[in-house]
C-alpha cells in the first residue's frame, strides 16, 4: 500500500454507520499513519468536531437521521471546518447524488466497495490541496489585505482581518457573522453567474454603508468567489494606476481590467472602444512600464494597487 506520509499524523473522521466499512478503514488509514476518529451517525459526527478538528472527513451518504448530504451542510457552516476536505462514500453512484453531494459541500466522491490504496492516495491530494488554500489564507491575513470570499450562494465564507475590521466598522457584523446589504444580493449575483453588465464589474457601492464599496475580483477556485471590500474613503485602484504608474486615465482603466484577467475584446464591450484602440493603448502601457507583454503588466498592476492599501 502506497501509504501517505505526512510531516505529523493526519487525522481522519470517518462517519459511518457500518462496523464493517469501520473497521476496514481504520485499518487501512492507521496502516498509512493517520489517526482515526468515528462517527456512527451525524449528530455525533456535528458534536465530535466541536471538540476536535479533522484533517479530512470520509462521509457515508446514506444514514439513518441525518443523512451524509445534511450532515455535511451543516459541518460547512462552522468556520472551523470551512477548509476541511469531505470526501462522500456510498454506493449511490448516479448521477443526482453525486452533485447533491458536491453540492452539500463534498470535494470528491468514492462508491463502494471502497478501494483503500485509491481512497488514501485521495486524502494525500485533497490534504495538500487543502493545505496550499490555507496558507493562501494565512498570506492574506499577514499581508492586512481587506478581502471576503463567498459561496455561490453568497453565504459569505471568510474575510481577512482587515476586511472584517472595516465591515464591522460600517455594521455588517452582528453575533460574529457578516451581513451582506440586501441591496448587493443581486449585483453580486449577476458578476458570480457572469451575466451582470459589464459596466458594474468594478466598484459596488452600497447606500446603507455610502463609506465603503466591494470590488469583484473573481473566482478563486470551486465554489469561491472572492471580493475586496475598500473604503471610499481611500484612492480609488484608478486613481492610484493613473498616479503612480504615470498613466492616462483610459491607460489606468485598460490595465485595471488587464489585471481582473480581461481580453482585449472584452475591455472594449466595457469603455465602449473598439479592440484595436485597447491594442494601442497597451503598447502606450508596455513602453511606459517597461515591460514586454500584458501579463507582466498586469502583474505590475496588482503589486501596485497592493502597496496603495498597505
Amino acid at each position: 500500500m502506497n501509504a501517505h506520509t505526512p510531516n505529523r499524523r493526519d487525522i481522519a473522521l470517518v462517519v459511518d454507520d457500518s462496523p464493517e466499512t469501520l473497521r476496514m478503514l481504520t485499518d487501512a488509514l492507521e496502516e498509512a499513519g493517520i489517526t482515526v476518529l468515528i462517527a456512527r451517525d451525524g449528530e455525533k459526527a456535528i458534536d465530535l468536531v466541536t471538540r476536535v478538528t479533522p484533517d479530512v472527513i470520509l462521509m457515508d451518504a446514506v444514514m439513518p437521521g441525518l443523512d451524509g448530504f445534511e450532515t455535511t451542510a451543516r459541518l460547512r457552516a462552522l468556520p472551523s471546518l470551512q477548509h476541511v476536505p469531505v470526501i462522500f462514500m456510498t454506493g449511490l453512484s448516479e448521477t443526482e447524488h453525486i452533485v447533491k453531494g458536491l453540492k452539500a459541500g463534498g470535494v470528491d466522491y468514492v462508491t463502494k466497495p471502497i478501494s483503500p490504496d485509491e481512497l488514501i492516495a485521495r486524502i494525500g491530494v485533497h490534504l495538500a490541496n487543502a493545505r496550499l488554500a490555507m496558507s493562501a489564507r494565512t498570506a492574506l491575513d499577514m499581508s492586512g489585505q481587506s478581502l471576503m470570499a463567498v459561496t455561490a450562494g453568497l453565504e459569505v465564507m471568510w474575510c481577512t482581518p482587515a476586511a472584517t475590521e472595516l465591515l464591522a466598522e460600517n455594521g455588517l457584523v452582528r453575533d460574529g457573522k457578516v451581513r451582506l446589504p440586501s441591496e448587493l444580493v443581486p449585483t453580486m449575483a449577476g458578476l458570480i453567474e457572469e451575466s451582470g453588465p459589464r459596466e458594474t464589474r468594478g466598484r459596488l457601492k452600497v447606500a446603507e454603508c455610502p463609506s465603503i464599496e466591494f470590488i469583484y475580483i473573481g473566482r478563486t477556485g470551486g465554489e469561491e468567489f472572492l471580493f475586496r471590500v475598500s473604503s471610499r474613503d481611500a484612492p480609488s485602484d484608478l486613481d492610484t494606476l493613473q498616479s503612480r504608474l504615470n498613466l492616462t486615465h483610459r491607460e489606468a482603466e485598460v490595465l485595471l481590467w488587464i489585471s481582473q484577467g480581461k481580453s482585449n475584446r472584452d475591455i472594449a464591450d466595457i469603455l465602449s472602444v473598439s479592440p484595436r484602440t485597447v491594442n494601442k493603448h497597451l503598447e502606450q502601457i508596455f513602453v511606459k512600464l517597461g515591460v514586454e507583454n500584458r501579463t507582466a503588466a498586469a502583474i505590475l498592476a496588482v503589486r501596485t494597487t497592493v502597496a496603495a492599501q498597505g
